[in-house]
């Protein structure tokens, strides 16, 4: 007796609930028979999942559903009849489309009390979603256009992930479907456009597969590496980005700074070797080239770099300051090793070279004194000019 009085409750708590679900059930797809406030139908079925019971309820998802489909509708017609229309809210409607039928596709998928599998709406929902699966893609390059990233990551994630959702296991996206690198490309794209390492790396193995964005890809990866403080597959990302892409002006600059910044200068030598070997006239490449000789001791080949590229223009203040700087080097090497009076003649005929150079660097760069003053200095001093000493020595008091 005292099991059917807990029984009753239970039914006479639960039926009110029941009717409640049902009438908004039936308000909703009254809303959906007058084509009218569609919004508020949506809204009640989104409110109806808000309940951990209703959860698993197909009719909630399949009205749910409806309600989107009708108002993705209404926008695209008055999209195609040029009237005006909220072209951000069709796509976001298709967006909803996909996830709406992936959440009931869950259900419909999950096995019954008796552990058995009846797939119903699967074949249904994917062949109507497939038709509208590119209008995933073009609402991330509407977002993406309008700068909202975020929204434009959502689009190209969905597009993407479809590949892995059982409700298109049928299609094989990832073979069929020839726009998925491009697509992945465009989402490390807004990745790198929000910062996120995360993003940027989510789609990198797809991304790397569009040739045409390949090099910007290698990029995006190398910075999120170094966003994530991960040294190494940074160092290992610019490394493969330049094998790929040697003229690209991300990778090699990079690869400098860092091997000379730890010292590894055979290191910095074999790329800009390699970087000349594609294009051995490069400015960028011969001027990197003689600031590793002259930071391994290497003077006198530093120094014929430095004069190769000031012959083809004697405009290139940095190419003065290297072979200013390799004169100056030369001197204080032989000074160092107190030689004969022979290298004293040497020495200041480095001295005499140097000048040369670094007041022509002074004149190319007259804002860079933390540069040209000490060199002067020391270059003034050395050859006895008391006039240009005691002006160069005030500048560098200054500084």
């Amino acid at each position: 007796m005292k099991r059917f009085f807990i029984l009753l409750s239970i039914i006479l708590l639960i039926t009110p609930c029941l009717n409640a679900q049902k009438n908004e059930i039936v308000q909703a797809r009254s809303y959906l028979k007058s084509g009218k406030d569609i919004d508020k139908a949506e809204a009640l079925m989104r409110g109806l999942l808000t309940k951990p019971s209703n959860k698993t309820n197909r009719k909630i998802y399949q009205t749910l559903f409806e309600t989107v489909r009708v108002q993705y509708e209404q926008y695209n017609e008055n999209l195609y009849l040029k009237q005006k229309s909220d072209t951000a809210a069709l796509f976001n409607k298709c967006l909803d489309m996909f996830t709406v039928l992936e959440s009931l596709d869950s259900i419909d998928a999950a096995p019954d009390k008796k552990g058995n599998i009846k797939i119903k709406y699967r074949e249904r929902n994917a062949q109507y979603l497939n038709a509208y699966r590119l209008n995933l893609f073009y609402g991330g390059a509407y977002f993406m256009r309008h700068q909202q990233y975020q929204l434009a990551f959502d689009f190209y994630k969905k597009y993407i992930d479809c590949k892995d959702q059982p409700l298109f296991s049928s299609y094989n996206y990832l073979k069929s479907d020839k726009r998925m690198s491009e697509c992945a490309y465009w989402a490390t794209f807004c990745g790198y456009k929000l910062k996120n390492p995360e993003y940027i790396l989510l789609y990198q193995d797809l991304a790397v597969k569009d040739s045409l964005h390949n090099d910007f890809v290698m990029q995006y990866i190398s910075e999120a590496h170094l966003m994530q403080k991960d040294t190494v597959k940074y160092v290992n990302t610019l490394n493969t980005g330049f094998k790929l892409h040697p003229q690209f002006p991300f990778f090699f600059p990079r690869l400098i700074d860092y091997y000379m910044s730890k010292n590894s200068l055979d290191s910095a030598l074999t790329i800009v070797n390699n970087a000349l070997a594609v294009n051995k006239s490069s400015v960028v490449y011969l001027y990197a080239k003689s600031s590793i000789l002259l930071s391994m001791g290497k003077y006198k080949e530093s120094i014929l770099i430095s004069d190769s590229l000031i012959a083809k223009d004697d405009s290139l203040a940095d190419s003065y300051f290297n072979a200013g700087t390799a004169y100056i080097s030369m001197a204080v090497a032989l000074d160092n090793a107190q030689g004969t009076s022979t290298h004293k003649s040497e020495i200041l005929n480095d001295y005499k070279k140097a000048r040369k150079y670094m007041e022509r660097y002074r004149e190319l760069a007259p804002d860079e004194k933390d540069k040209w003053a000490p060199a002067l200095y020391r270059i003034y001093f050395n050859l006895n000019l008391g006039k240009q000493f005691d002006e160069i020595d005030k500048i560098v008091k200054s500084l």
